[in-house]
């Protein structure tokens, strides 16, 4: 059951609209995104890279920097290690392509999804002391490696963490204890003492940051590095950061950048997935573009993805594009599999009175289990954890809801993990065969989400009659893109309309096409892509059976239900016409 909620925050909007030359509704919904004073506005409208915050403020940002200057004029080797996913990978590229640029003799390990886990281990340290390494840099990953930083500290290495995930930290009493890794030099916000004023970069943002101070500090022009400013967008989209302060200006940089990219990988896999160049979106990055990034981390190696971001021509770039798509499609085939087994368990073994889901799939590529905890909470509206076998025993990923956090919950059951890291909405973890029952019990009894914590939360900007909804309105939404995490797309609504035909479309005749009128009598075009059926079992439990097929006839049927949307422009065959995209019904 959802819960509906308008939101009414305060603000003088035609002040607001006067000054920044923007409509009073548009004030409005920037207002709903705790956007708020002058200065705040402005940058959320104009914000541009000259408003990024200096890298030097970061603690141990110094430390890092001279390690590498001076490792760089001594000619010593430098091993980058990051991470498999589009993070760990576009972090990669920007210190290889930056440490390259200041002549460093650098080369870069990645672990493999399933011989090595989850960031830097005992593995990966052993093949760089045997390939005469001198210094590891991390990206997306070592801020929880304390155990495996003291062997390469053993072994006589330099280690540089740079990371943006959560400190390790235990509770002793009142007081907090965090963990920071024995590294010579630590680099993530999250630390703490640190007074980076915005704590919510990717770890490819932080691998930039690093890499422009270093440029700055060695008298170089970090100018040079503007295109990898492509990079740390996607990165940014693709790990689901908040699209608020730097983000969104790395965001709306990369995009632009992309509709004229001089990376032959990035141009190649656009026009293999069919993305188009000049009118690339964050939702292109998160759901086409980045997943393909990420298959070659989840059923290959991400080094396949780093190779496509590093082509130097079409042609390898042509090929290594092809690879990623067709990784996907089979990533989408298992994914779905999945599903439908994990669907089965919740319902067949009694799990739906859970408040925190443990789904055990043994046999679900463990690669995949992410995604499929994802999918699992959006049908249930719960905190998920799917658990799958592995080399070396259960491993998972979880997916949360926003009552829930993830991090902090794993560490009340610690002791039956033998790994695990993440944040308020994802987690990782590993335990040994034969504790899942006990995880599930412990994670159920610890849980305090109430009632109205596992009821989904629709927030809705304003209610928004028909006649309002114009080209000239639709155009000026664009104002406040890029979308996503942090900066959701505006949800509008209408009560009460009424339904005055509906049609079932698609190749998988899944999706419906209505013609709705509201009270001011306007008539819109309304397309909603869920799941047919329900909708219309829902419209038949509600009015009757006659009511439905004479909806889907086009005849008067007297149904009326509210609904949330968003407006859009639809364009075929040389005609232009304002139609909305419904998103909730009740």
């Amino acid at each position: 059951m959802e819960r509906w909620v308008l939101l009414r925050k305060g603000a003088d909007y035609q002040a607001i609209g006067k000054k920044f030359h923007i409509a009073p509704r548009i004030a409005c919904l920037i207002r709903n995104r705790e956007v708020i004073g002058d200065e705040a506005i402005d940058q959320y409208l104009n914000g541009t890279i000259a408003d990024l915050h200096d890298g030097m403020l970061m603690k141990g940002m110094d430390q890092a920097v001279d390690i590498l200057m001076e490792k760089i004029r001594e000619g010593a080797r430098i091993r980058v290690i990051g991470d498999y996913d589009i993070d760990g990978v576009n972090a990669t590229y920007i210190l290889l392509e930056a440490l390259e640029g200041l002549r460093g003799e650098v080369d870069m390990d990645i672990p493999d999804r399933i011989t090595d886990g989850y960031g830097l281990n005992r593995n990966l340290i052993d093949r760089a002391f045997d390939d005469g390494i001198d210094t590891i840099i991390t990206c997306d990953n070592g801020i929880a490696a304390e155990s495996e930083i003291a062997y390469a500290k053993e072994m006589g290495m330099t280690v540089i963490v740079t990371d943006h995930h959560e400190v390790p930290y235990t509770d002793e009493g009142e007081e907090r204890i965090y963990h920071l890794p024995p590294a010579d030099a630590v680099v993530d916000p999250k630390q703490p003492g640190c007074e980076y004023p915005f704590k919510g970069l990717c770890g490819a943002a932080v691998a930039y940051k690093c890499m422009e101070c270093l440029y700055e500090a060695m008298g170089e022009d970090s100018t040079d590095l503007d295109y990898l400013l492509e990079p740390v967008g996607i990165a940014t989209i693709g790990d689901v950061m908040d699209l608020t302060d730097e983000n969104r200006i790395f965001v709306k940089q990369a995009l632009e950048m992309m509709g004229h990219s001089s990376n032959p990988g990035l141009r190649a896999l656009m026009q293999c997935t069919g993305v188009p160049i000049d009118q690339v979106r964050a939702y292109h990055v998160g759901f086409v573009l980045g997943p393909c990034i990420n298959a070659g981390g989840r059923l290959d190696t991400a080094k396949r993805a780093l190779a496509l971001l590093r082509a130097k021509n079409e042609r390898d770039a042509m090929v290594l594009a092809g690879d990623l798509k067709a990784l996907n499609d089979s990533r989408k085939e298992l994914t779905e599999w999945a599903v439908e087994e994990a669907v089965h368990i919740v319902e067949e073994k009694g799990y739906l009175d859970d408040r925190v889901l443990v789904i055990y799939l043994p046999d679900c590529h463990e690669s995949i289990a992410g995604i499929v905890a994802g999918r699992i909470r959006e049908r249930y509206y719960r905190p998920v954890y799917v658990l799958t076998d592995s080399e070396d025993g259960v491993k998972g990923s979880g997916r949360s809801i926003e009552a829930y956090h993830m991090f902090e919950e794993l560490i009340k059951c610690s002791d039956l993990l033998t790994k695990f890291g993440g944040h308020r909405q994802a987690a990782g973890l590993s335990m040994e065969p034969g504790k899942v029952d006990a995880f599930r019990r412990r994670l159920n009894e610890n849980c305090t989400l109430t009632e109205k914590d596992l009821q989904e939360k629709v927030s809705i900007d304003m209610e928004l009659p028909f006649s309002n909804i114009t080209e000239q309105f639709i155009e000026e939404l664009e104002l406040l893109e890029p979308f996503g995490k942090g900066n959701t797309k505006p949800v509008f609504a209408v009560r009460n309309a009424e339904l005055l035909s509906a049609r079932i479309i698609g190749k998988e005749r899944n999706m419906l096409k209505f013609q709705i009128r509201d009270d001011s009598r306007v008539t819109m075009e309304a397309l909603y892509f869920g799941d047919a059926s329900v909708f219309m079992e829902t419209v038949t439990a509600r009015y009757g059976r006659d009511c439905a097929e004479r909806l889907l006839a086009g005849k008067s049927s007297g149904i009326r239900m509210s609904f949330t949307f968003y407006p859009g422009i639809n364009e075929y065959m040389g005609n232009r016409n304002v139609q909305i995209i419904i998103t909730h019904y009740m």
